[in-house]
C-alpha cells in the first residue's frame, strides 16, 4: 500500500488548480478555486448541490473547460489538453457501463481500444475481477447484476489502464443505504491498496467523514475549508461548515463587555478563545449535541445549568434529548446520551437535568457568515 504524501514532502502534488474560475452564462459557478492533491491521497470534494464541486471534478477530468485558471497534473500543465491526454479513470454515478459487454468485456474495453496484447488484458481483467470480487460474474451482462456490482464493473474498468488519477462523481448515491456502506469500505480499502491518487464528488457528508484523507468544503463556487475528516467535524472555520457537516447546535448571542463572554437570552456564558468582538456584536455560538455534559459530569465549573427535557428521539445506542435553556424556552438545544443511561439521570419529558456547556466545546461565529 502507498501511502498518501504528506504536505511539504518532494516532488509536485499530483494534481494542483490553479485560481479555477468558471461561468455559465450569467452563472458564476466557481470563483478562484486553488487546491493540491497529493501524490496516493483520496480527497472528497463536498457541498450541496449547486456548490461547485462536479464542475470542478469536470474540469480536472477535461469535460468542461475552465474560463481562467490552470490545472496541473504532476506538475504539467493540462488546462489544455483533451480527456484522453489527462491519464485518469472515472467512474459515474450511473455506472455507464455497456450492455451489450459482459463483465468482462466491460473492465478490458478501455484496454482494447489501447491495443493492449490480449494475453496482458486477460491478466488484468482477471487481477481487476478479484479485487472488485466479481471473477464468478465475468460472463454476465450488466442487466443481470445488482446496482452495487455494476458499479464493482465500473470500478474496474476505470483502474485497467492503471490510470495515474481516479476521479469518483457521486459513485454511491443510486445505491441503497446498505451496499452504499459496503462499497465505500471496499472502495476505500482498494484506493490504499492500490495508492492511487483519487478525487471524489460527493454530497454525503458521512461518506466524506468515513473515506476522505482529506475534504474541500465548497459553497457558492469557493472553498470554504480544506482539512482533514477530524479537522473539518471538531474545528469548522466558518458558519457554512459548522451548519452543513454533522449536526450543530447554533444558539443566537450577543458578545459581552467581559472578554471571552457572551449572553445567550438571560444566560452568559464563557466560550473557547476567539477572535475580540465589541460588546453587543451579534454572534452564534455552536456546540455539538454529544460535547453537552449532562448529569453529574456537568457539575462545578463554567457554564453549568439546569434545563428542562422537551422531547426525547430514541436512536439506538445514543437517544437524543431536546432541551429548553433555564427562561429562554425558545433557545433549544439537542443533546446525545448513551440510552442505557437514560433511567439513571431520570431523563424523562419534562424532568429537569443537570448540563454544561462546556468553554471548550462553545465555537464562537460572526453572525453574518455563512448565510444561505
Amino acid at each position: 500500500m502507498t501511502p498518501p504524501r504528506p504536505p511539504g514532502a518532494a516532488g509536485p502534488p499530483a494534481v494542483e488548480l490553479e485560481a479555477i474560475a468558471k461561468r455559465f452564462g450569467a452563472v458564476v459557478a466557481l470563483r478562484g478555486v486553488s487546491l493540491s492533491v497529493g501524490e496516493g491521497e483520496l480527497v472528497c470534494f463536498l457541498g450541496p448541490s449547486g456548490c461547485g464541486k462536479t464542475t470542478l471534478l469536470r474540469i480536472v477530468a477535461g469535460l468542461e473547460r475552465q474560463n481562467a485558471g490552470i490545472v496541473r497534473m504532476a506538475g504539467r500543465d493540462v488546462s489544455r489538453l483533451p480527456p484522453a491526454e489527462r491519464n485518469y479513470g472515472i467512474v459515474f454515478q450511473s455506472y455507464a457501463l455497456f450492455p451489450n459487454l459482459t463483465v468482462a468485456r466491460n473492465v478490458a474495453y478501455g484496454l482494447e481500444t489501447r491495443r493492449r496484447p490480449k494475453a496482458a488484458i486477460a491478466r488484468r481483467v482477471d487481477e481487476l475481477l478479484a479485487l472488485v470480487h466479481l471473477a464468478g460474474h465475468r460472463h454476465r451482462y450488466p442487466a443481470q447484476l445488482s446496482g452495487g456490482e455494476q458499479q464493482r464493473v465500473a470500478l474496474a474498468r476505470a483502474l485497467a489502464p492503471s490510470p495515474s488519477l481516479l476521479l469518483l462523481d457521486e459513485p454511491l448515491s443510486a445505491l441503497d443505504a446498505r451496499v452504499r456502506l459496503t462499497l465505500r469500505q471496499e472502495i476505500r480499502a482498494l484506493q490504499r491498496r492500490l495508492g492511487v491518487t483519487t478525487i471524489m464528488v460527493t454530497h454525503d457528508q458521512e461518506e466524506a467523514l468515513t473515506m476522505a484523507d482529506r475534504i474541500v468544503v465548497m459553497n457558492h463556487g469557493v472553498v470554504e475549508q480544506v482539512g482533514t475528516p477530524v479537522e473539518i467535524y471538531t474545528e469548522p472555520s466558518s458558519l457554512f461548515v459548522a451548519r452543513f457537516v454533522g449536526q450543530m447546535n447554533l444558539l443566537p448571542a450577543t458578545a459581552c463587555a467581559r472578554p471571552g463572554w457572551v449572553r445567550v437570552g438571560a444566560i452568559d456564558l464563557r466560550h473557547r478563545p476567539a477572535a475580540p468582538a465589541p460588546p453587543g456584536t451579534r454572534l452564534v455560538l455552536g456546540i455539538r449535541p454529544e460535547e453537552i455534559a449532562v448529569g453529574p459530569a456537568s457539575r462545578g465549573g463554567d457554564n453549568a445549568l439546569v434545563a428542562r427535557v422537551r422531547a426525547l428521539q430514541f436512536q439506538g445506542a445514543l437517544t437524543r434529548l431536546a432541551l429548553a435553556l433555564p427562561g429562554e424556552e425558545d433557545a433549544r438545544v439537542d443533546c446525545d446520551v448513551a440510552t442505557h443511561v437514560l433511567d439513571e439521570l431520570g431523563a424523562v419529558e419534562g424532568a429537569e437535568l443537570a448540563v454544561a456547556l462546556r468553554p471548550a466545546a462553545l465555537r464562537v461565529y460572526r453572525a453574518n457568515e455563512g448565510d444561505p
